[in-house]
């Protein structure tokens, strides 16, 4: 049967600013505006169906306009959105980024609140099909307890993006509390590694990881590539060379990436290799999921 992916957590609207020049603070800036549909979990579960995989997104989609062109837009895109839910009284994630002119993220802005309602109750009650997958992604949108409950109720290999600095720290968390602390994969660009394992180090945060209950690593490095470890393997591989347009996206893709090359049965060096193929095609386009990515060949 066709392998079925589950992907959990953010789902939102996409508002995209890239300067036209250097950016000046406190002022308008020149430059281009693009409206897309983002969120982690969302990108990922896009990707993942451009790829070829059978995905199901489970996210919670607000009652306003926004929520309705989402909702659309995932189904147009092959994606089964059967066991997510449409709230008629929440608004819809909104996601704002500015980039310089070379494509490169200054800030962002995520407002993800209808995230905070898939709680371990919400979960629970999919839980039966959650586990009929063959593997299960989720993002760190979603509250350290449903995080922490994923852990310790999934009973099939489960990926975590950590999406910022600041959410990442749920999934260290949760791990921390967990009644059996383990997690597949665990995928953290450097700033997020470091920040939620107090480390200097990509290769000190691995072993913290690790020592935590992660079984496989990947430390995305922006331009310089990716380092990815398990206990008994380490790898450092380059970016791949490519126009960079825009950023966002590029993780997403990655994991995207790592995880159908695992379906698909990859050892792990050529997973992370494949995720790198990924988010280049991330990077090459305005959109945060570039239809190209398709054409990846494994």
């Amino acid at each position: 049967m066709e392998t079925l992916i589950s992907v959990i957590g953010g789902a939102n609207v996409d508002l995209s600013a890239t300067l036209a020049d250097a950016f000046i603070a406190a002022d308008s800036n020149p430059g281009h505006i693009d409206i897309g549909y983002g969120g982690v979990a969302r990108n990922i579960a896009h990707n993942l169906s451009l790829l070829g995989a059978r995905t199901q997104l489970l996210t919670i989609f607000g009652g306003d306009l926004f929520g309705g062109l989402l909702y659309d837009y995932c189904k147009h895109q092959g994606i089964d959105v059967h066991l997510s839910e449409r709230n008629s009284s929440m608004r819809s994630g909104i996601y704002v980024c500015i980039n310089n002119h070379g494509g490169e993220m200054i800030a962002a802005v995520a407002d993800t609140e209808a995230i905070r309602s898939i709680t371990t109750d919400w979960l629970a009650k999919r839980s039966g099909e959650i586990n009929m997958s063959d593997f299960v992604v989720a993002d760190t949108n979603l509250t350290e307890d449903s995080i922490r409950w994923l852990m310790e109720n999934v009973t099939v290999p489960l990926f975590i993006d950590g999406v910022s600095s600041t959410k990442a720290h749920r999934v260290v968390n949760a791990l921390r509390k967990a009644k059996l602390p383990y997690l597949h994969t665990l995928k953290l660009n450097l700033k997020e590694a470091l920040a939620v394992t107090q480390t200097a180090t990509y290769s000190e945060a691995a072993q913290v990881l690790l020592d935590l209950g992660v079984a496989h690593v990947y430390i995305t490095l922006s331009g310089e590539g990716v380092y990815c470890r398990t206990a008994a393997e380490e790898y450092l591989f380059p970016a791949l060379p490519g126009e960079i347009v825009n950023t966002t996206g590029a993780g997403d893709a990655f994991l995207a990436g790592v995880v159908y090359a695992h379906a698909k049965g990859m050892d792990f060096p050529q997973t992370a290799q494949y995720g790198l193929m990924a988010a280049r095609a991330a990077l090459m386009s305005p959109k945060a999921v570039n239809p190209e990515i398709a054409n990846i060949l494994l």
